[in-house]
């Protein structure tokens, strides 16, 4: 079989808030592993097979000739590190001289190992959904708690810079995970409480779901701000 290279279904073509302290274009890759029941991008997980593709040659053609207005791309979705095609991709971003962020879900430590021991990508954000001993029951799939752990010490010790990150959301985190969540991440650069929005999730059930206040998600970012070297609230 022909390799068609990373699968990409959108292109973003300007973001300020994706990439910390970045212009960016974003990278929509489809797939992903887990089945979060608040995730709001339900059509890249079971719809993207007959969606159009956009093409590694399309991106670069695009990338190229902007960088300078732009820093460089976010490659987000869904879940890149399950396509084993991202790598080359990366290093053809990396070719014209654009910088790179990531956002994995930490399941693919040995993928994540290869792009890091590259210098393949510029940031990493990886998001840390729960307690670890609480994944297994709510991602609805076989999860290798010693594999997120692999890819937490990975991202630390790896010399890009790097953000953890928790979308809050009311009946399945609470401070008290929080504060576990936090213990495990101890003595990381940053950690960046995210206000859950409501809206098209992969559950009916959390389409309603009312996020907690901004002051409530305040007190949070407080509470986990001793553990980290920095704690960050987006709302």
């Amino acid at each position: 079989m022909v390799n068609q290279g990373l699968p990409i279904v959108g292109i973003k073509r300007l973001s300020l808030s994706d990439y910390p302290g970045k212009i960016c274009a974003n990278l929509i890759i489809p797939g992903c592993n887990f089945r979060c029941p608040y995730c709001s991008e339900r059509e890249l997980i079971f719809d993207f097979i007959p969606m159009p593709k956009i093409s590694e040659d399309e991106v670069i053609a695009f990338l190229h000739p902007r960088l300078g207005f732009l820093d460089g791309v976010c490659l987000t979705g869904g879940e890149p590190t399950i396509h084993r095609e991202l790598p080359a991709f990366l290093e053809r971003l990396k070719s014209i001289g654009s910088l790179v962020k990531l956002d994995t879900n930490g399941s693919h430590p040995r993928r994540l190992a290869h792009i890091l021991g590259r210098k393949l990508v510029d940031y990493v954000a990886m998001d840390v959904k729960l307690p670890l001993k609480k994944y297994q029951e709510t991602v609805s799939c076989s999860i290798s708690v010693s594999e997120l752990l692999e890819s937490i010490q990975l991202i630390r010790r790896s010399g890009v810079d790097y953000e953890f990150r928790t979308t809050v959301v009311p009946g399945l985190v609470d401070e008290k995970d929080l504060l576990e969540i936090a213990n495990t991440l101890r003595g990381s650069k940053r950690y960046v409480l995210q206000r859950f929005k409501p809206g098209l999730t992969m559950s009916e059930a959390c389409a309603a779901i009312e996020p907690y206040s901004v002051e409530v998600m305040s007190h949070f970012r407080d509470l986990v701000a001793p553990y980290v070297g920095e704690a960050k609230l987006r709302v």
